[in-house]
Order: C-alpha cells, then structure tokens, then sequence
C-alpha cells in the first residue's frame, strides 16, 4: 500500500492528544500539500497537524464534554505518547497537556490523505524513517509492524476500526493482533461489551461503566443530548447514513442500525465484531 512519507515531529503542549491522536509537526510544512484524498490536512504555517490514527480507535477521553471509562481511555493515551518518547506529561483536568519531557520527540508518519476533521490519517513511526520526507512508501505488515497503531492493538488498547482508506493485508495484520490481544484478555477487552451486549439507563452507563466502541459511544453521546427515548436510537442511526460493508459477507449497507439493535427497551449491542466492518470515510 503506497503511503507518503513526513518527517517531522510529534508535539504535545497545549494540545489534548488521546490515544489515536497527537499533533506532528513537519521538517517541511510543504509536504502537507503532497497529501491525497479528497480532503485536505489542515496545518499552522510551521507546519503543525493533528493526527488521527489509522486503523484503530481509542476510548474517548474528551468528547463533546464527555468521557469513556477512564481506566482504559488514560491507559491508551499514556502508552502512546510512552511509545512514542514522552514521559512527566502534565494535564489540565480538560485533558489539555500543560507540560512534558522532552518537548518534542522526532519521528514520521506514513499517510494516505485526511479525514473530514481535516487531520492526517496516519501510521506514526518512531526513529529513523524508511525513506527520505516527501516520498511514497510502499508499506507492508513488516513496516505496519513498527508502528504505534499496531503497539496498541497488539496490546488490546484500542479497538480495530477500518475505513476504506487501508488495505487488506493490513487491516487482517491488525485484526490478527486485535484478536490475539482479545483472547489473552488483555487491555480493554475483558470489559468489552460491545457485541454481548449492555443496558442502557443513561448516559452514565457509557461514560463510566460499560467499555464499547468509541464509533458507538459517539453516537450514543450525541443522541442523549436529543433527549430521545432508547428504543428509537436505531431510527437515529437510519438518519445518519453511515456506509459500510461487512467484510465477511460483502454486503453494503447504509446506516449502522444495520449492525445496531435495540432489545428489551434498553439493551443495546452491536451484531458484528467491529473488524467484520468496513466504514467509508466520510
């Protein structure tokens, strides 16, 4: 899978990094504008972006002011930002760094375009990288391997989330790991409900209980600002129109309250293991 190439390095002051994001800096801001995809990744003029990592998805710990549980959202963050080099990181209780050591840690970032928050979607490499800035690379499992996002999936820290936007070798490599991660309980995935199912009384259950997809957590979070009743929550789904193909079956579909069912009033869960899910990026 061919990927540009940025060197640069990874910043965390005053920003609110999580575990799939953190901002980069460039050696050379141009090579922002060498991204693809249809759009673009937003950056300062010193060549500053947020990343979104690709591949995975981490507990939330700061969306639309709220929280997934935080054992596993902070356990996420810390052991990227630990991987990627920083330690002695200071918060403010919004999540924001305030301080750390060193300042910034040098790195590059594999990317094949944004998403539509502007950021870079992106494999974040640590050291020397395989190629010169500015360059496509073509990246294999061996590469995916050295990365970040693999780290955390092999660690059961996130979970699996594919989009459109990488190949199959390498969403089977992290689906591989995820599951081996899964299997030997480690990290999130013994509190893992997502596919068994939860009952839903308020938002409480989501924020401070029950360890789901974060992609599910957002939905659930902007739907209790509504003020709906649970049982409607797939007819909400149905209105927002998120494509997506079951790999295992090919099958396209619009809309997650395909894989999404309400029973009892209450109990929610998803009818897919997240990896047998492809999402188009919107």
């Amino acid at each position: 899978m061919p990927m540009l190439l940025i060197q640069g390095k990874y910043r965390l002051t005053g920003t609110q990094p999580d575990g799939d994001t953190v901002h980069f800096i460039a050696d050379n801001p141009h090579d922002w504008s060498l991204v693809g995809g249809k759009h673009p990744v937003i950056a300062s003029g010193t060549g500053d972006a947020s990343l979104r990592l690709e591949g995975i998805d981490a507990l939330e710990t700061h969306y639309a002011g709220q929280h997934q549980p935080l054992q596993f959202a902070h356990a996420a963050a810390t052991e990227l930002l630990t991987w990627i080099g920083f330690n002695s990181v200071a918060r403010e209780p919004n999540e924001k760094v305030t301080s750390c050591t060193p300042e910034t840690v040098p790195g590059y970032i594999l990317t094949g375009g944004g998403d539509i928050n502007n950021r870079a979607v992106a494999l974040a490499g640590r050291g020397t990288p395989p190629a010169a800035s500015g360059t496509a690379v073509t990246v294999d499992v061996a590469l995916l391997r050295q990365t970040a996002n693999h780290h955390l999936a092999s660690l059961g820290l996130v979970y699996p989330t594919f989009y459109t936007s990488l190949f199959a070798d390498l969403r089977q490599e992290l689906t591989a790991v995820a599951q081996s991660a899964r299997n030997a309980g480690q990290g999130l995935w013994p509190k893992d409900v997502t596919t068994s199912g939860f009952k839903l009384t308020d938002l409480s259950t989501i924020t401070d209980n029950a360890v789901i997809l974060p992609k599910l957590f957002r939905r659930l979070t902007d739907y209790f600002k509504l003020g709906m009743a649970i049982p409607c929550f797939p007819a909400y789904l149905a209105g927002k129109g998120d494509m997506l193909t079951v790999l295992s079956t090919g099958e396209r579909l619009v809309g997650l309250h395909h894989v999404v069912t309400v029973t009892n009033g209450h109990t929610v869960r998803l009818t897919h293991p997240v990896e047998d899910l492809l999402f188009d990026e919107g």
